[in-house]
């Protein structure tokens, strides 16, 4: 499915949640935003310029985006340099959630690259989310070697940070859909492996074992598939 470059024209990637979806994002070209020195790799996306979608957005040194709304909500992880808005700065390994209706106006002195998703929150969500991944301790998650960082639980969606030791495998979580980036490592999901960068959606029913050979960290969101 070919890349587009940034327009007013609806755009649908990946749209159909119902639908197995990956995506090696280090093999995607960056298309430009509107905003000179910003730029995308678009993982998921429904609509034009105003979208549910899900992206990698890259910021050059110096560049910065104009102040906007987020009628549906904003989360992000920040995977390098430094990401700044209206509330302070937020340094690789920072995941943010600002609900609906929040705004900012985003820009980054040194540069950096977000994973962010955007429009995919319910209208009452109502709580900003600050968490420092790279601080936040660990807690097992019920299987030796397995472990987990608990960024945002609601009862519509769990978003954590997980970590897999060097050959750990664990069973399909029945937990209304997930969602998974690859941020360090490989992942073995399915028997298939899948390398940094990489992103995997399964909606409710279609979720699938787990493990890593030689350990991995992984973005993971779970539970907000499975009324798809």
């Amino acid at each position: 499915m070919s890349q587009q470059t940034a327009s007013q024209a609806p755009i649908t990637l990946f749209a159909d949640l119902t639908q197995p979806a990956q995506v090696d994002t280090q093999a995607i070209d960056w298309v430009p935003s509107p905003m000179a020195g910003v730029e995308r790799r678009m993982i998921e996306r429904d609509g034009g310029e105003v979208a549910r979608a899900t992206s990698l957005v890259r910021y050059a040194a110096g560049s910065r985006f104009s102040a906007h709304r987020h009628d549906m909500g904003e989360e992000y992880i920040v995977l390098s340099g430094t990401f700044s808005d209206n509330d302070g700065d937020f340094p690789e390994g920072t995941y943010v959630r600002n609900p609906p209706g929040s705004s900012h106006a985003p820009h980054t002195d040194d540069g950096c690259v977000i994973l962010v998703k955007l429009r995919q929150m319910p209208d009452d969500e109502d709580r900003t989310v600050h968490v420092d991944t790279k601080t936040a301790p660990f807690e097992p998650a019920g299987v030796a070697g397995y472990e987990r960082q608990v960024l945002f639980c609601s009862d519509y969606e769990q978003v954590s940070v997980e970590r897999l030791q060097p050959g750990t495998g664990i069973e399909a979580h029945a937990a209304g859909g997930e969602e998974i980036f690859v941020l360090d490592g490989a992942l073995s999901y399915g028997g298939v492996l899948y390398g940094k960068g990489t992103w995997l959606r399964r909606a409710a029913g279609q979720e699938l074992p787990m493990a890593s050979p030689d350990g991995c960290r992984l973005w993971v969101k779970r539970g907000h598939l499975s009324d798809v």
